[in-house]
């Protein structure tokens, strides 16, 4: 069935511990490859693999990401060159929960302000998930996935892609769904979830340089979650883009490329589609839809230097409806009504990234950026929602913002050393999000829209060292955040009490990582990560909410080509700086946390020959069965029939056993 060069590499291994950087601040991962301890479904559990991210806990998917202890539109996250944007302005569905990692063929991460290229803010750095040319050699590939695990897990991908030569077709599906998990205690977390997706996509590549690709897609689901009284009962997305590449037009214009897409997502919560219900119906439908567009032209200025330069688009708006009454029929009224608008958004961005090689030898290098953003809002809700800053009855309140970031960054590929040092700067500006402006009260009225952005100054710094048994990466930061938007809950404003403010403050945060890879024989191979971050709130005199603590990762793997067997060790220290009730959009700090250390094994079996490559892998995730709960945990609920604990508590031992096939 299959007609592909035979020297594609085979099915890839386990991964048990973190991918290494593979250039100064980028991480590359292969998220088609198997994982230890399983993730869900979703985007931000395949990120929590890779060193600096952790992941706040809401039940079992659709967990908020955080680099280095930031989170929300710090990360910059793209899903095939497009925004993917949440509607819940409590945050239940963050861009990450309308990702599925299968459909893509890389993930790279790019820590700290250190690129302009892909949208603004990204303070804390950038996420792209993407998809590969399927341009090449004419021919049919079929690839499939099936995985079991505890807990009614089930996990199906498939994936087929058809080439001419010059037209090609690729079109997929997945579906993942699970039961309510145990910890590791045995008790039962509400954390039930079912996704699902669907792809296609037809390319034209009438020559090697020239691709023109049209895209759609659509994506539901439904998730339970433990740290709230709603569950997520939909989470649709609709997507359609177009894609023009053409490289090589003369050798000073490499190549230019342009996009435009559209992603609607209409997302349901209610307390009664997965729930017992405890009071009267209730159901609420926010919907966002965000519409971009892109276009870049890479520039040979000289045989040393190369320039990308660019514009992109961005608007935004969002709606939302809502109904309850006694019984789930009259709740679900809102389907019939009208979609109330609350806030519209637009930035334009114009942009430029430049690499040029220094001195007659390469190895030494500059990368440097710089960006400009055209920010406008409007918040559009009722003049009687925002009485104390309306002006005029009826009328929209509105603002716009001209914001700056650039960076400059020098890489050294030592000549006496297998080693690349580099340094860095930069400095990037953050309108606030909707999160931050709108679903929140200010401090002196019942809108947050006169926040001021934020202001990031940040030096990156660290080395590689690739020996022929040994691998060794090393990154710190250190930042000063001007006007830092920090959540605050449980203030009170007058006569109320427990309201969720969003207020500007004054902040640094410094941290960083470390990762090891030894070959001790032929076939094995230790390997190891750490990463620590920590933060100050410079305006309180309390520590920064929200921030990690230390957590390191070792693995031991034997890898014979054909059979694998590997453990990995995964210690977090115990967090005692904290600032209660504080934090971003996806949470706030619950106090001190306790340490935990979590094992794992698994074993596979791979066969690789021209034509049918099959990898069957099988593992046990926390094999101890530990009771714990991540620092960045949401609070537990108190829902009917489920234990009610200060953090969601992580599961416990989960048997799974995955099988992958390519044709």
């Amino acid at each position: 069935m299959r007609n592909i060069p035979e020297q594609e590499a085979p099915l890839p291994q386990i991964v048990v511990t973190a991918p290494q950087m593979s250039s100064p601040l980028t991480v590359v991962t292969d998220p088609k490859a198997p994982r230890q301890p399983v993730p869900a479904q979703d985007g931000a559990d395949y990120l929590k693999t890779i060193p600096g991210f952790t992941v706040i806990r809401k039940g079992g998917a659709d967990g908020d990401p955080v680099l280095r202890g930031m989170a929300g539109s710090r990360l910059n996250i793209t899903a095939g060159g497009q925004s993917v944007l949440g509607g819940c302005g409590s945050r239940m569905d963050p861009p990450t929960a309308y990702i599925f990692p299968a459909e893509y063929d890389s993930i790279t991460v790019i820590k700290g302000p250190q690129t302009v290229l892909y949208g603004a803010g990204g303070s804390a750095g950038t996420v792209l998930f993407e998809r590969g040319n399927y341009r090449g050699a004419p021919g049919t590939q079929f690839n499939v996935s099936q995985m079991f695990g505890g807990y009614g897990r089930r996990d199906t991908a498939t994936d087929l892609r058809y080439n001419t030569g010059a037209l090609y077709l690729q079109a997929g599906a997945n579906h993942s769904l699970s039961g309510d998990y145990r910890d590791g205690g045995g008790a039962a977390v509400h954390s039930a979830y079912r996704r699902w997706s669907s792809r296609a996509a037809l390319g034209l590549t009438p020559d090697a340089d020239t691709l023109v690709e049209l895209s759609v897609a659509k994506s539901d689901g439904r998730a339970a979650y433990a740290d709230r009284g709603v569950d997520g009962a939909r989470f649709v997305r609709r997507n359609i883009g177009l894609k023009f590449e053409k490289r090589n037009l003369s050798p000073l214009l490499e190549k230019i490329e342009a996009q435009v897409y559209r992603n609607d997502i209409d997302h349901v919560m209610d307390n009664y589609t997965m729930r017992a219900r405890a009071g009267m119906y209730a159901a609420m439908n926010p919907a966002r839809t965000t519409e971009g567009a892109r276009a870049a032209a890479t520039l040979r200025l000289s045989g040393a230097t190369q320039l990308t330069a660019g514009a992109d688009l961005q608007r935004n708006r969002h709606t939302s409806r809502m109904a309850m009454g006694m019984s789930a029929q009259a709740a679900s009224a809102y389907r019939d009504m009208a979609r109330a608008p609350d806030a519209n958004f637009r930035n334009i961005g114009l942009f430029g990234e430049l690499t040029r090689q220094i001195g007659p030898q390469p190895g030494k290098r500059v990368i440097a950026g710089l960006r400009s953003d055209f920010q406008h809002a409007e918040d559009t809700r009722p003049a009687s929602q925002n009485a104390m800053l309306q002006g005029t009855l009826g009328a929209p309140l509105t603002r716009d913002e001209t914001l700056h970031s650039g960076f400059l960054r020098f890489e050294n590929d030592l000549k006496n050393l297998p080693m690349t040092v580099y340094a860095g700067l930069g400095r990037t500006q953050r309108f606030p999000d909707y999160w931050e402006l709108i679903s929140k009260e200010g401090t002196d009225s019942v809108s947050a829209f006169g926040l001021k952005p934020e202001t990031t100054r940040q030096i990156d710094a660290g080395a590689l060292y690739r020996a022929h048994r040994l691998t060794l990466t090393a990154s710190v930061f250190y930042n000063r955040i001007d006007d830092y938007i920090l959540i605050q809950s449980q203030v009170s404003k007058g006569a109320r009490s427990g309201v969720t403010v969003s207020r500007n403050v004054d902040a640094s945060s410094w941290g960083g990582e470390l990762g090891a890879t030894l070959a001790l024989a032929p076939h094995w191979k230790l390997d190891g990560s750490l990463n620590y971050v920590q933060g100050n709130n410079l305006t309180d005199g309390t520590p920064l909410a929200q921030m990690p603590p230390l957590e390191t990762r070792f693995g031991l793997r034997y890898d014979d080509g054909a059979w694998s067997a590997a453990g990995m060790l995964r210690s977090v220290m115990a967090q005692n700086r904290f600032d209660a009730n504080k934090g971003n959009i996806a949470g706030q700090d619950l106090g001190a946390s306790a340490g935990f250390t979590v094992f794992s094994i698994n074993a596979g079996w791979r066969m690789h020959r021209p034509g049918n490559d099959i990898l069957i892998s099988a593992g046990i995730d926390n094999l101890t069965n530990k009771l714990y709960a991540e620092h960045l945990s949401r609070s537990g609920a108190s829902l009917p029939g489920y234990d009610q604990t200060m953090r969601i508590n992580e599961p416990g031992r989960m048997f799974w056993l995955k099988a992958q096939m390519e044709l």
